[in-house]
């Protein structure tokens, strides 16, 4: 039966992850493994209400056929919001995706041929590698120090591969949490100005900040040579799957296109009541209370880590967002971790799957904002004990 599939299927796998979050069904198992945002904060009874407002209202049109590019207020909104930030974006510049994970598929799709250039941080978002990888580019990783991507390695990566895509995490990246500093943006800038190469810039975390100074996107540095992603997954609700792209009108017609090839449009009903939503309540209030909610949970983690782990063990500190990473010493295997501490009933990712290139066995991604504090204690605990007998 193989035979009959085309070839891009053979080079993609599962989603590591989602394979991962399987076994930690299990209700006994306190898992940091998934990317979730924390479920006690959603805001239902909000979205109940806006949802009767739109159908209430304007029901006929949320339930029919609508136009690619999204509904128009909501883009506005979108626009406007960025606008606060400093960053001037046109609505018709915004394409409403279904997550900004539809937004991946849609550029690979308008820019990838087989055996195309695509640079990549190492370690990087898995579920990019999994959706550029379908297009059967060359991946070539680049080091990611404290402050961001190593700049003599972009440079080079850049004369030498000629790529058509380098995609990041800027802004507390997935899985590692570390952001890229302002001196490292505008370094990352100078080096892709009069590139080929477009920045694909993923920002889902970026509104997570929950200590230090907000950092403008690349977008703002970079112009028509960036594209920009973003989310209402993480500060409303990843079940809405609705993101966007922003990006040049040459960029936007190819992703239009493509969009419309996949699925006509994102679903008119959602986009409106999101939109009512937005209007009838104090986003930046609800965000707040997710900041501090993750900043306590992150804090609360990073000291079980300086209480309980071996000394060998390094880790970031993130600024925001939902992520930790680890690395043990070298020669541990944090597969190997994995099961083991699958036994004593607590979940990790192991952080191989976020290299393109094979490497990081002795690396793992904790995630810190779908447990309540009860929960990271104990998990913590269980997780110091197998990681000490290993180290």
């Amino acid at each position: 039966m193989s035979g009959k599939f085309a070839d891009r299927m053979q080079s993609v796998h599962k989603s590591f992850i989602r394979e991962i979050l399987k076994v930690t069904e299990d209700p006994s198992i306190i898992s940091f493994a998934g990317g979730l945002p924390n479920a006690r904060l959603f805001p239902v009874q909000e979205m109940a209400r806006a949802a009767q407002k739109v159908l209430a209202e304007n029901g006929e049109a949320a339930l029919q056929y609508s136009t690619t590019e999204g509904y128009l207020p909501l883009r506005e909104y979108i626009a406007g919001r960025y606008a606060r930030s400093g960053l001037n974006v046109d609505p018709d510049d915004i394409l409403i995706t279904n997550g900004s994970q539809q937004g991946l598929d849609l550029l690979a799709k308008a820019f990838l041929d087989r055996g195309d250039g695509v640079l990549v941080e190492r370690p990087t978002y898995l579920a990019a590698l999994q959706s550029f990888g379908l297009f059967q580019p060359v991946f070539h990783s680049l080091t990611l120090h404290e402050d961001g991507v190593d700049i003599p390695q972009l440079e080079k990566a850049l004369h030498e591969h000629h790529p058509k895509i380098f995609y990041s995490v800027p802004t507390f990246q997935n899985p590692t949490g570390i952001t890229y500093s302002m001196d490292k943006r505008r370094e990352a800038a100078e080096a892709l100005d009069g590139q080929d190469a477009i920045f694909i810039e993923d920002d889902p975390y970026g509104e997570l900040r929950f200590r230090g100074q907000s950092l403008p996107p690349m977008k703002s540095l970079l112009g028509d040579g960036s594209v920009l992603l973003g989310t209402f997954s993480k500060i409303i609700s990843p079940g809405v799957r609705l993101g966007w792209m922003v990006a040049s009108p040459e960029i936007m017609e190819k992703a239009i296109i493509a969009k419309q090839a996949s699925d006509l449009h994102s679903s008119c009903l959602i986009q409106r009541v999101v939109h009512q939503y937005l209007l009838d309540n104090d986003i930046d209030q609800h965000i707040s209370r997710i900041r501090a909610a993750y900043g306590s949970q992150r804090d609360l983690m990073v000291k079980m880590i300086e209480d309980l782990f071996p000394k060998e063990v390094k880790y970031t500190r993130p600024e925001g967002g939902m992520f930790l990473w680890l690395t043990m010493p070298e020669g541990i295997s944090s597969l190997d971790l994995f099961h083991r501490a699958i036994k004593e009933k607590v979940a990790f990712v192991p952080g191989q799957a976020f290299f393109a290139d094979g490497s990081g066995d002795n690396t793992m991604r904790l995630n810190f904002s779908n447990s309540d504090e009860e929960k990271i204690e104990e998990g913590m605990r269980r997780l110091s004990k197998v990681v000490s007998a290993m180290v």
